[in-house]
């Protein structure tokens, strides 16, 4: 899989696999993403701000995610160990149905920890649907651990953090 920015002529596709995304989901009784959240919009932003990535995988894209250092407010009652500036949040990582359950996500956040460790980052934040047992377990299994909750409009998430060793 080679990672690279996604652009705005990827936008149609991106668009096409979160909704995909979405369905899988809504079969499986997770409820956290809809026609609201994450919009169409949310991807322009994250592809202008330089911070949305797509893995591609034999022409398509297979995976994104947005890596940047926004939080949302609930984060700042969150117990983090690494209280700095060194740290970047992962947003909207998302598998193409396509793909999924082909170890794509965890091959993902492999990519990501490379990525922020070589560029000197402490630490990644993250938040997690606690509706998601495939997430939960995901990130439970590679590392990261609870620092506290947000209630947002879906209901409960997790705020969880990994030490990159830095």
């Amino acid at each position: 899989m080679e990672f690279r920015k996604a652009s705005e002529n990827d936008i149609e596709e991106i668009c096409r696999l979160v909704k995909g995304a979405i369905d899988v989901m809504e079969k499986n009784g997770i409820p956290q993403w809809d026609e609201v959240y994450p919009a169409r919009e949310d991807f322009f932003n994250d592809i202008k701000a330089e911070s949305l990535y797509a893995g591609i995988i034999d022409g398509k894209i297979a995976v994104i995610f947005a890596l940047n250092k926004c939080q949302d407010e609930a984060y700042f009652a969150a117990d983090w160990t690494y209280r700095g500036e060194n740290f970047c949040v992962i947003h909207r990582l998302c598998v193409n149905p396509e793909f999924q359950n082909q170890g794509i996500a965890k091959k993902t956040l492999n990519y990501i920890e490379e990525k922020l460790s070589g560029e000197g980052i402490e630490s990644i934040r993250l938040d997690v649907f606690t509706q998601n047992p495939f997430a939960l377990r995901l990130y439970e299994k590679t590392g990261y651990r609870k620092t506290g909750t947000a209630d947002w409009r879906k209901g409960k998430f997790i705020l969880m953090e990994k030490n990159l060793g830095v």
